[in-house]
């Protein structure tokens, strides 16, 4: 179920990346060969610095090369770029010629997170050994805490908006990449019929046949490519609302795809034959007899993911399941967990799919005229994957829960109850959900000690954080804590409560 990331991550105003409208905004200054007059324009500096548009219509009128220079949290460049004018040379008319390595460049996403992520690693190790501390906060460790937390969480909400605009300028190109992936497999299906026939016994109508439902299946999957260019293209339909590619849609969809087109090529030959006992054995090679084994499979694994789909968003919704939004979809999602960490029952089901697909491919291949003819063996095994798979989905998460809730005591401290101002250490698990790790939605996590909220600090540590952890969570108890018995409960990254854990707070 799609989580709302843009909510605590989302760029201000005067901070919008650029590319977010479809367009780069340059500003101009005069070119090589400027007019005699010169061009003046207002411009606006915000955060780094965005031009004022009038400056952008004066450098088109000039036609002279458009420059642009911006600054961010964590660097900016600037870059030459091309004006649509009259202007002369290579860079005239549109369009970088060159490589752009300029920080602001929607082709250059990637290089923008990384170069965010290497910044806040740097940040966060430096705060870790105390180093960049004012000296103000130097005395209160509480208030220095406090301040290394909102440092850190305003340098990973910066990381995580690069994230974004790197997942969106991916899947912005990655239609075109499946585009290319689909006519590259029917230009691969021409070449071999074109080396078969020449080995054995020439070319047949069999072999126009599948070449029409290629060309046919392709021109499908091309529109539905163009039409979703923005989600993915022809991977659109199997990327969940988690924005991760689902294992169950893409192994039904490996089914679909096979039927279809066996059904399209059955459908072309029907067509080219003349006699009446030739079209008669070719509509009987859509009996039960034949095709048995694999419709049951078909009608298994959409069912599977139909199923899965429910289950994932009545449990996310029953708060028994915590899922957040992934910034892209990728490969490895299909065989692991939201965290990334392989998981059987995705392995093992994929595994089993992948080789029955294989092999009613190959029997498609052997004999065209009839749908593939599926051993109830292997349609068998596919169930009990299936049967796993849909198991382990159930299995899978659990709520967050409180065990204890104790005073966190330093080394040399005396035992006392808990009063305002001391730390707790909430006890428990499931407080980072799958997928979570990432410290910006560490720094979302919430804790509600009676009627207030507090904010869950981020603790650096050289190589990562002691809290929040998925087991333990440390927070202060404000002054603004009534003494008494209060509840304590924890809402996750993914807005799960855990249940409410009673303490007692003495004046």
């Amino acid at each position: 179920m799609a989580v709302d990331t843009a909510r605590d991550g989302s760029t201000s105003a005067g901070d919008e990346p650029d590319g977010a409208d479809g367009t780069t905004g340059t500003t101009g200054t005069t070119g090589t060969t400027s007019t005699a007059g010169t061009n003046s324009a207002q411009g606006a500096t915000a955060r780094g610095g965005v031009a004022h548009s009038g400056k952008k219509l004066l450098a088109r009128a000039a036609g002279g090369h458009s420059r642009r220079a911006r600054g961010g949290a964590y660097g900016g460049s600037s870059h030459s770029g091309s004006g649509s004018g009259s202007g002369s040379g290579p860079d005239s008319g549109s369009g970088h010629h060159t490589p752009c390595t300029c920080a602001d460049c929607p082709g250059n996403a990637r290089a923008n997170h990384r170069r965010a992520l290497a910044d806040f690693l740097r940040r966060r190790d430096e705060l870790a050994a105390g180093e960049g501390v004012p000296a103000g906060l130097a005395h209160s460790p509480g208030a220095s805490r406090q301040w290394v937390s909102d440092e850190l969480t305003e340098a990973a909400r910066a990381v995580a908006d690069r994230g974004r605009e790197e997942g969106g300028a991916w899947l912005a190109r990655l239609w075109r990449h499946t585009l290319v992936a689909v006519w590259a497999a029917v230009g691969a299906l021409l070449l071999g019929q074109l080396l078969t026939a020449l080995a054995a016994d020439g070319w047949t109508l069999a072999r126009t046949a599948t070449l029409c439902a290629a060309l046919a299946s392709a021109a499908v999957l091309s529109l539905t490519a163009w039409l979703h260019r923005a989600r993915g293209g022809v991977l659109a339909p199997v990327i969940g609302e988690d924005n991760r590619l689902s294992t169950s849609r893409a192994v039904a969809a490996s089914w679909v795809l096979l039927v279809v087109y066996d059904v399209l090529v059955l459908a072309v030959e029907l067509a080219g034959v003349g006699g009446a006992e030739e079209r008669r054995a070719l509509l009987e090679g859509l009996d039960l007899a034949h095709g048995a084994g694999v419709l049951t499979v078909l009608a298994l694994t959409c069912a599977v993911a139909v199923v899965v789909r429910r289950a994932v968003t009545v449990r996310v919704q029953g708060r028994r399941l915590q899922k957040v939004r992934a910034d892209r979809p990728r490969a490895s999602d299909l065989l692991t967990d939201d965290a990334g960490r392989g998981t059987f029952a995705d392995v093992q089901y994929v595994l089993v799919s992948a080789v029955a697909v294989v092999f009613a491919a190959v029997r498609l291949a052997r004999e065209p005229e009839q749908l593939p003819d599926l051993p109830w063996g292997l349609a068998l095994l596919v169930v009990v994957s299936s049967a796993t798979y849909l198991a382990g989905k159930y299995a899978e998460g659990g709520r967050p829960v409180v065990l204890s809730v104790v005073r966190a005591r330093e080394i040399g401290d005396l035992h006392a109850p808990i009063r305002t101002g001391d730390d707790i250490e909430i006890r428990g698990a499931g407080f980072v959900p799958a997928g979570a790790g990432a410290p910006d939605r560490l720094a979302r996590m919430v804790v509600r000690i009676g009627t207030v909220h507090v904010h869950v600090p981020l603790i650096p540590v050289s190589g990562g954080f002691t809290s929040p952890a998925d087991a333990t969570l440390t927070v202060p108890v404000p002054v603004e804590v009534e003494p008494g018995r209060v509840d304590v409960q924890v809402v996750t990254a993914a807005g799960v409560e855990t249940n409410r854990y009673p303490i007692d707070v003495v004046d």
